[in-house]
């Protein structure tokens, strides 16, 4: 039975070329495809609960040496806006000496 489907190109040209190396009609491999899919739809879903990454666990400094002073709000934000501004100056080819 023939039926049309729409297929991202991307995804088309993969399928394609999988089908190519593996000796395969192209709508051979696709049914195989939609069949496996099939088939691993009717298996129970999977209601496990999913593992979370950890949290960030905060390091402990070392005692002897001596604490680094915290920075400002408007010191942090003076280093975020130098690096934005070198990252944009070399991106656009610009040297930071035009006017």
């Amino acid at each position: 039975m023939r039926r049309t489907l729409d297929i991202p190109d991307p995804l088309f040209r993969e399928v394609k070329a999988r089908a190519a190396r593996e000796g395969l009609k192209l709508k051979e491999l696709l049914a195989r495809y939609v069949e496996a899919g099939l088939r691993e739809g009717n298996a129970a879903p999977d209601t496990s609960p999913k593992r979370r990454a950890p949290l960030p666990v905060a390091i402990r400094r070392n005692p002897a040496t001596p604490p680094t002073p915290a920075l400002t709000n408007q010191e942090l934000n003076a280093i975020l806006d130098e690096e934005d501004l070198k990252n944009y100056l070399r991106v656009s080819g610009r040297s930071g000496n035009e006017p």
